[in-house]
């Protein structure tokens, strides 16, 4: 039985076999994640499982490393050590704050919709309901109850207004910079009638997020 495939000689894993082993560790899933929650102008699916795990993964290596200091293990091995947890505390403390700046810019979009609210974390929802009590009534006690009886609304510029037109919401149209492992083939933007774009493998597209936020949440493609 041939073991082997591609460029990897007999009985060794292809190049693209072993960068997709790669860009599958909890150490690429976490960047993957980070990069795209920076990038992205609205907040994303909270990663539970993959936090947890990076979680369980710091509290092992600062155990490990405690270990080896105590054990009189090489100091440069212990650096190393040291060079991964710091990347790895790095992601998480990263992306955890990323979202919660979005949290505290988009907070009545986000508790509006039930979409965006089942996004967040249980620990994300609860601070979500802090930010909304502590804006309500800080507009309540500095503005809205000087004005008029049809301008109290923290939601709308008056009661005439049909929408909540005095929530931020993320612009969509917003341009990300993103990449595909896999060539994807043409794909239509949006319905403007303009040619497809021809997605090839690793390279770069400066695109709506709008029209590629489908192939972000399904993975197809990453920010870069």
């Amino acid at each position: 039985m041939d073991l082997g495939s591609g460029d990897g000689g007999p009985g060794l894993p292809s190049t693209d076999d072993f960068e997709s082993l790669i860009s599958t560790t909890d150490a690429e899933l976490m960047k993957r994640a980070w990069r795209n929650e920076k990038g992205v102008p609205e907040i994303l699916q909270f990663e539970a499982a993959l936090v947890q795990r990076s979680r369980e993964q710091i509290q092992l290596m600062e155990e490990t490393m405690e270990e080896y200091t105590k054990s009189g293990v090489d100091p440069l091995t212990v650096s190393l050590y040291q060079m991964d947890l710091d990347r790895t505390m790095f992601l998480l403390r990263s992306y955890l704050r990323t979202r919660l700046q979005k949290i505290e810019k988009y907070v009545f979009h986000i508790q509006r919709s039930d979409e965006f609210w089942n996004r967040l974390s249980k620990q994300e929802q609860e601070f979500a309901q802090r930010c909304c009590n502590n804006v309500q009534t800080h507009f309540e006690q500095s503005v809205l109850s000087k004005l008029p009886p049809s301008f109290k609304s923290h939601l709308k510029q008056s009661f005439v207004s049909e929408q909540d037109d005095m929530v931020p919401e993320p612009r969509l149209e917003h341009y990300v910079i993103c990449r595909s492992k896999r060539f994807l083939g043409a794909f239509q933007l949006d319905d403007s009638g303009e040619d497809p774009v021809s997605i090839e493998a690793n390279d770069l597209y400066a695109l709506p997020y709008k029209s590629v936020k489908p192939l972000i949440e399904n993975g197809q493609i990453d920010i870069v």
